[in-house]
């Protein structure tokens, strides 16, 4: 079993599409996005738990990882696949 995934995200931000692409690589088969886009007092609580504006913004179980950038670097220094295995 893999860690929960929750992702911040908007209908047509090439970043989530990207982040979605590689944590369903990762095997990662449920991600609970949250659009902002459709619910802009969501945005506003993302705001507030992460201190940032932009989308996308994942937490792997109660850990924010951050945006894109984030998760992709974490990947290549080697620790999203323990993340994602924490359950």
């Amino acid at each position: 079993m893999s860690a929960a995934v929750k992702m911040y995200a908007t209908n047509v931000c090439p970043y989530c599409i990207m982040a979605e692409r590689l944590l369903r690589a990762k095997g990662v088969d449920s991600i609970d996005k949250i659009r902002v886009d459709l619910h802009p007092e969501l945005r506003e609580e993302m705001m507030r738990r992460t201190g940032r504006r932009t989308v996308p913004q994942i937490y792997i179980g109660e850990r924010h990882v951050g945006g894109y950038d984030d998760l992709a670097a974490l990947d290549r220094a080697g620790g999203l696949d323990p993340l994602l295995k924490a359950a």
